[in-house]
């Protein structure tokens, strides 16, 4: 192996999670022990970093804030959603990173992220080994949606899955307390894949969950669905409905759509901004069956709940970011970090994988059918043995006077 010294570039990218900071961590305690790695440097704001040349001297931090990052939820040093051009078409952006990182040193770049950060990982890496420019670029996943592929699961979706089965939980022994039944809806995020939503059956399974379920991977008929709630409402005198955000009718076409709130807002990779289907649903089955009812949106509290996370996720996450900077030192480049599962003695074990990034960027995993049952309302027991390994432990920040510690980089900026 070709020994390469130089300065590692750390970015984060995509929508923050309760524990991306874990992966940081990893990426950061790592990289300034190693004797190749000259100096750590933070993005501020992801790839956007790169491109302002704005970036954070990670060595100027405190250990003791760095191992704080743990259990600090969202993303310490910024996040963006910014679509690099095809470079065939438009090479400004490439050229502009290349100019910074030659400017710094930069060997190696870990880029951490999504489908969407996977492909940038994938650009940068290519043009850099085109223009040969020798650095060392990787993958590090984040997303609660889980919807990577090539990888068993992916850090941040086990928390998020925990908070979620909780909240059901939580919100099952809340609506039952009066005389008068009612009927709750509850919108989980996951635009194409139903992982989260699927989630709350966790609370089903120990009694207090949802009812229906209902998930992207099957379409969604508001007729049908209304005859089941009502069914179930006749029956139990009440019901719990979990819903994705992503839900969608034969055409294609968003249930949130139709509530023409957030139809038109879209980001830069194209992707309506979703939310508003429970209320819309809400409003129809309140008209159909003169119940009380209610819509909740989880919205951002399931991806930043770090005082409810799952402690096989922050140190799965923390193994990411630290098995990322080992292989990018022992001469692995365009690769993603991916998680393996095994069973061990009858118990789960996770171990690292590598995967090539040009077959992981913009690829989407969908739930498996196993796990959805036949008549598309409701999980399968199925998904239990995949989900309950990730989400056992307990994982929370350190409190003080009542209220969580969580890290505070002082972000001195790199020369």
């Amino acid at each position: 192996m070709e020994k390469l010294t130089g300065a590692l570039v750390f970015a984060q990218s995509g929508g923050p999670t309760s524990v991306i900071n874990s992966s940081a961590c990893g990426v950061f305690e790592t990289a300034l022990k190693q004797g190749e790695i000259t100096r750590v440097l933070g993005a501020h704001h992801g790839i956007k970093g790169v491109l302002n040349d704005d970036l954070f001297d990670i060595g100027q931090e405190s250990k003791e804030e760095l191992a704080l990052l743990k259990t600090t939820p969202s993303s310490a040093l910024g996040s963006v959603r910014y679509k690099l051009a095809d470079p065939a078409v438009d090479d400004t952006d490439y050229r502009r990173i290349l100019e910074v990182f030659k400017k710094h040193n930069v060997r190696y770049f870990l880029y951490n992220g999504g489908n969407d950060s996977m492909d940038t990982c994938y650009k940068v890496g290519k043009f850099l080994t085109e223009n040969n420019y020798p650095c060392r670029v990787i993958g590090v996943p984040k997303t609660i949606d889980n919807d990577l592929e090539f990888t068993d699961h992916c850090p941040g979706f086990a928390s998020a899955a925990k908070y979620i089965a909780t909240s059901c939980m939580e919100l099952t022994l809340d609506g039952k307390v009066y005389d008068k039944g009612s009927i709750l809806i509850v919108e989980i995020m996951g635009r194409h894949a139903g992982w989260l939503t699927a989630a709350s059956y966790v609370a089903t399974a120990k009694g207090l969950g949802p009812d229906l379920i209902y998930v992207p991977e099957r379409n969604f008929d508001v007729d049908r669905f209304v005859e089941e709630v009502k069914r179930v409402y006749a029956e139990t005198g009440n019901c719990f409905v979990a819903i994705s955000e992503g839900i969608h009718d034969e055409n294609g076409k968003f249930i949130s759509d139709y509530a023409k709130v957030v139809e038109d807002k879209k980001d830069m990779f194209n992707h309506a901004q979703l939310g508003g289907a429970c209320a819309y649903l809400a409003n129809i089955v309140k008209a159909k069956t003169g119940a009380k009812v209610r819509a909740i949106e989880f919205s951002l509290l399931q991806r930043c709940a770090a005082h409810c996370g799952s402690s096989t996720d922050v140190e799965e996450a923390y193994l990411a970011g630290k098995s990322a900077v080992l292989a990018a030192v022992e001469g692995k480049s365009g690769v993603m970090m991916a998680f393996k599962r095994s069973v061990v003695d009858g118990k789960y074990v996770c171990s690292i994988d590598e995967v090539d990034l040009s077959r992981v960027a913009n690829y989407e995993k969908k739930l498996p059918d196993e796990y959805i049952t036949a008549e598309g309302n409701n999980i399968t027991p199925a998904f239990l043995d995949y989900v309950l390994p990730l989400i056992k432990g307990e994982s929370r920040p350190p409190f003080v006077d009542g209220v969580p510690r969580f890290a505070n980089l002082k972000k001195v900026k790199a020369d």
